[in-house]
């Protein structure tokens, strides 16, 4: 709260004929502090030449003005702004304005949640995550299991779920991100990507959403639903809050979720995503990082991208990126950051090793979905496809039919998609 106020103050003095440029957030929290505290460091070494003002996205859309800086998933663009805002390329706007940034300064695994098919960056990976479980340890041992209970496969899962429900748990396991984690992440584990390497051009950017992994996950699930074992909070983040408060014992999220776990109190244990063992290709490491970027919008006049591009730059200082990892949970954009992962204690050694390998591991551009209108809209229609499912209307391999169908019409009806891919 101090550095907050001491940011809030900073902020009001303002400098006359200071350039500022407005980075519109939906942090609170620690994360909130981290960058308040940054920010805040960035301003006072600009000596008057220039400020970033922070704004949450809690803002009235018709009240929030011009802003210059988004720290966001685009998906989140509509809810975020009130609009469908344009971005342009981080990689242009800092070539553009005497600032040097490549690919080549970020881990493989963390550009390539960013960047464009060519390789060039689309925004700084400033809030990425890996997908994990948490099991919350008071529930596990309600159910009369060990507090260091992990399970490897998705069967032992649903056993341990079995188990919970019969403690008296309504909510013995929720989901957030779900598309993200049950269909995306779930293909790249088990080798069937839903963006495979193309035999052709005509391939390209052909989904198959609805490879054999992800129908018989998602009919396993739809088993859970009715069981009660699993309840579906929605598509984004909302059972975060769910787990948080105890409702839900065990949760599939988002590995930067630790920091608030340890703010609220909450003792959780945090274990590798499940695979199924009866699968060769299974490899619970070979996950994807997500989340949040920090995109510039477009319509900024010349010097407001200068003070853009010097933030950036700032942002990649080395003590910046190791503070930011420590006070955010969030993955390191570099090697940099990935001390401050060691030597952190939220996530078992084992893991961390695991984690840390995966970050430093070549990409696989062509098996990735990249951030832009073709993936929102397969999540769309994913989102639109599950609800049949939860509602028995359609069976897993139905829902998943359809969803690539209707994806892949999507994008041979705009071949324009095909180059983003």
């Amino acid at each position: 709260m101090k550095k907050l106020l001491l940011l809030l103050c900073s902020l009001l003095a303002t400098t006359a004929g200071a350039q500022e440029i407005v980075l519109r957030h939906a942090l609170d929290g620690g994360k909130l502090d981290a960058l308040a505290t940054i920010v805040l460091r960035f301003n006072d070494a600009q000596k008057g030449k220039g400020k970033v003002i922070l704004q949450a996205a809690s803002t009235d859309n018709e009240q929030h003005g011009r802003v210059h800086l988004g720290f966001l998933d685009v998906a989140d663009s509509m809810a975020f702004f009130g609009t469908l805002p344009r971005f342009i390329p981080l990689h242009q706007m800092m070539k553009e304005n005497g600032q040097t940034l490549s690919a080549a300064e970020f881990l493989p695994q963390v550009a390539d949640a960013v960047d464009d098919a060519s390789g060039r960056l689309q925004a700084l990976p400033l809030g990425l995550s890996f997908p994990v479980l948490f099991l919350n340890r008071a529930a596990l041992t309600k159910a009369g299991k060990a507090a260091n209970t992990e399970p490897h496969s998705w069967a032992e899962l649903q056993e341990l779920a079995g188990d919970i429900r019969t403690s008296g748990s309504t909510c013995p396991l929720t989901s957030s991100n779900f598309s993200w984690i049950h269909v995306e992440n779930l293909a790249a584990q088990h080798g069937q990507p839903i963006l495979p390497t193309p035999m052709n051009k005509r391939d390209a950017a052909m989904f198959r959403v609805n490879g054999l992994v992800n129908v018989k996950h998602l009919a396993l699930l739809a088993t859970w639903q009715r069981s009660k074992y699993f309840v579906y909070a929605g598509a984004g983040r909302e059972a975060d809050t769910r787990f948080l408060s105890g409702e839900c014992a065990m949760l599939t999220g988002e590995s930067s979720l630790y920091g608030e776990m340890l703010r609220r109190g909450v003792d959780a244990a945090v274990v590798p995503l499940p695979t199924y063992d009866d699968m060769s290709e299974a490899r619970a490491s070979d996950v994807l990082p997500d989340g949040n970027a920090l995109w510039v919008l477009a319509g900024g006049k010349k010097p407001e991208y200068q003070l853009m591009a010097r933030f950036v730059r700032f942002l990649m200082q080395p003590d910046v990126q190791r503070e930011w990892v420590k006070g955010t949970t969030f993955l390191p954009m570099g090697v940099a950051g990935l001390k401050v992962l060691q030597e952190t204690n939220n996530l078992p050694a084992s893991q961390k090793e695991a984690l840390i390998k995966r970050l430093s591991a070549p990409k696989k551009a062509s098996e990735r979905l990249r951030a832009g209108s073709t993936r929102e809209n397969l999540r769309a229609v994913f989102r639109e496809m599950v609800q049949f499912v939860w509602s028995e209307k359609y069976p897993a391999k139905q829902a998943l039919d359809e969803t690539s169908q209707r994806a892949n019409a999507a994008v041979v009806s705009n071949p324009a998609q095909k180059s983003k891919q």
